[in-house]
């Protein structure tokens, strides 16, 4: 019985044995390959070539301040762009952008609808309120959007018939084509009704100076243009400031705008497009004077 118990405990064994070295070679058989992917080449990006080119710009004096210095910020940016303003009045920049002469045109007015037809892109750069001023000798501190009408018509002649000493008022309005006259007579409503009587002035500084030079007169500049050379008057109890214009108390404000084909455009003019907008261009903006737009 030994015997026997110990030729059966071998033959299992020895069955076992078989069986495990079946399996593992099976297993051996039908595992597959594993397979490791080559290293990618490593692929160095092309620098970009820096914006270059130029920004070219014309158009309103009261858009110049801040446009020369929202220039001047973007080519400090970017110095191999050359970015120039060309003070002509908005009317001339919008006719200069329609026509291609400046890739960029702006006006410190709304577009006219006959501008409208040329089918630019109008955008928002900013908002201005325009300050009615006085030489620094007249007595009035505050006049009424109806007295400034009737002064600006020659229909009130004299400083005691708004509360001051007597004196003939002298009227000092913009050139033709200016935006700030156009806005200006737009909102006092005199639209091509000027006094016959107004002496003339080129630009927001042609006003300045010829006010504060000239006794009992009386004239309007962009608030970017108040110093102390001119006194600016209330009007309708505001003083002409920027939270007075955002709190719709002061009444004599107006856009500043830019046009342009976008046809026209280039890449550093697109650039200076997406600039504007940007948190640094509104603190140039409120330096400036202006008011930025949200």
């Amino acid at each position: 019985m030994k015997k026997i118990l110990i030729v059966v405990l071998a033959l299992v064994l020895a069955f076992a044995m078989f069986a495990g070295c079946q399996k593992e070679a099976e297993q051996e058989a039908t595992t597959e390959p594993v397979v490791t992917d080559a290293p990618a080449e490593e692929v160095t990006a092309e620098p970009e070539a820096p914006l270059s080119g130029e920004v070219t710009v014309s158009g309103s004096t009261s858009v110049e301040k801040i446009g020369l210095a929202l220039g001047d910020e973007f080519m400090a940016m970017y110095p191999d762009v050359k970015y120039t303003y060309q003070s002509i009045g908005s009317s001339g920049g919008v006719k200069n952008a329609n026509e291609g002469v400046t890739i960029l045109g702006t006006a410190s007015r709304n577009i006219k609808d006959s501008e409208k037809e040329y089918g630019m892109t109008e955008v928002v750069l900013a908002y201005d309120g325009i300050a009615v001023v006085v030489n620094t000798d007249v007595a009035v501190e505050e006049l009424t959007m109806e007295q400034v009408q009737k002064i600006y018509l020659g229909e009130i002649t004299d400083w005691s018939d708004v509360g001051g000493e007597a004196g003939e008022i002298v009227v000092v309005s913009r050139e033709d084509g200016s935006g700030t006259r156009g806005a200006f007579e737009e909102i006092v409503d005199f639209e091509d009704m000027l006094t016959a009587t107004a002496t003339l002035a080129e630009g927001n500084g042609g006003v300045q100076a010829k006010v504060a030079a000239t006794a009992n007169a009386i004239g309007y500049v962009s608030f970017t243009y108040l110093d102390g050379s001119i006194k600016p008057v209330k009007i309708n109890g505001a003083d002409p400031t920027v939270d007075n214009v955002l709190a719709n108390t002061y009444p004599v404000s107006r856009p500043f705008m830019i046009v342009y084909h976008d046809a026209n455009l280039n890449d550093p003019t697109s650039e200076f497009l997406n600039f504007i907008s940007t948190d640094l261009a509104k603190e140039i903006i409120v330096e400036k004077g202006g008011i930025a737009v949200d």
